[in-house]
């Protein structure tokens, strides 16, 4: 109050509010404290492409480009399409140990997202969303320039610990938007 010149029930409205922001405690008797800053997280969905294009009215089509087994992995190259056009370029390796039944599964009929979320539970997931310029490979499968930005969303998922897949999913700039929903740790 001295400080400012002003009364104090301005700074009591002021600390109040500082208090209602999450930016400090207060503690009767005690006085006011600034706050540790609360890591922050938003919860990402894992999501079903063909779902997605379907949702917002597109027709969506899927193909297989490449399907070959390295070690005690499937290694797939995918490309998602949303009204003939690429949406999406996936580069996927399921873990046979985690999963042996993919070794079956006919992932040129079935996108291995699809398949993987219909058939194997999960209790972990990681995402890493950067942004790159497509190369050669990734300009001709997303049909842009050389160079061209890109969103590229990388996703580990495990069940009990181990390892289930790994995935590099390639998004053309400007047509895909990544969206989340959150609420500040440690508030109602």
């Amino acid at each position: 109050m001295a400080l400012y010149g002003c009364a104090r029930m301005t700074v009591n409205k002021v600390l109040s509010a500082l208090a209602a922001a999450g930016l400090i405690e207060r503690r009767r008797k005690a006085g006011s404290f600034v706050r540790r800053p609360v890591e922050q997280s938003a919860v990402l969905e894992i999501p079903d492409i063909k779902g997605q294009v379907t949702a917002a009215g597109h027709l969506y089509e899927y193909q297989l480009v490449t399907s070959r087994r390295q070690a005690k992995q499937i290694v797939l190259e995918c490309r998602h399409l949303a009204d003939r056009l690429p949406y999406a370029f996936e580069q996927r390796h399921i873990m046979l140990d985690a999963i042996p039944q993919a070794a079956e599964a006919d992932f040129a009929a079935e996108p291995p997202g699809s398949w993987l979320l219909s058939h194997v539970p999960w209790h972990e997931a990681e995402h890493v969303i950067t942004a790159h310029l497509a190369d050669a490979l990734i300009a001709q499968q997303l049909a842009v320039d050389p160079g061209s930005p890109c969103l590229v969303v990388d996703r580990r998922t495990w069940r009990s610990g181990q390892l289930v897949t790994s995935v590099r999913m390639w998004y053309p700039g400007e047509t895909f938007a990544l969206t989340a929903k959150f609420t500040p740790s440690g508030r109602g």
